[in-house]
């Protein structure tokens, strides 16, 4: 079973969308798209991603403590898991276990979809969609990688109806 733990911190964020429902929906879709749909729905294994929805000065806080970034930014992803743990869980899918954090910052994510001129809600999705990825492990460093995660995300937010966030213009209404 899944459980998203959604936090708060910011009330803007109530007032600009529902967040619990959109961090629910975003995780357990990424999930999906990365091949853990019978993992998330098995009655044996137990996993829990965390959701912050915060402030950018909240956001700058935790990029400067924790990756030595001492600015705001639209996302921070904190894995807990280790590859090998991932692929063990994959190979035995029981227990209960926090595939990681989520951070997002309101103001950087609010200025960066008006300028790309994209609705709010799918950027905050797609960012979600990204930074669940990072929690399983994939990453964006190399082209090929970055190749692969991309196609990724546009193939788990094509089926939750929102347009390639990677094309210019490109904007779902």
């Amino acid at each position: 079973m899944l459980d998203v733990a959604v936090e708060v911190v910011a009330p803007e964020w109530d007032a600009r969308l529902a967040p619990e429902a959109l961090a629910r929906r975003a995780v357990a879709a990424a999930l999906e798209g990365a091949g853990w749909a019978t993992l998330i729905a098995s009655p044996a294994l137990d996993l829990e991603v965390s959701v912050l929805f915060a402030d950018d000065g909240e956001l700058q806080r935790l990029n400067r403590d924790y990756r030595g970034h001492d600015r705001p930014t639209n996302i921070l992803s904190f894995p807990m898991l280790e590859p090998a743990a991932l692929s063990a869980l994959l190979a035995s899918p029981t227990g209960s276990h926090l595939l990681g954090d989520l951070a997002l910052g309101l103001e950087t994510i609010a200025g960066e979809a008006a300028a790309q001129r994209k609705p709010f809600a799918d950027h905050v999705t797609h960012l979600l969609v990204h930074g669940t990825l990072h929690l399983l492990g994939h990453d964006h460093l190399a082209e090929p990688e970055a190749e692969a995660m991309e196609a990724l995300e546009r193939e788990i937010l094509a089926r939750l109806g929102i347009a390639d966030p990677y094309r210019p213009g490109e904007a779902a209404g």
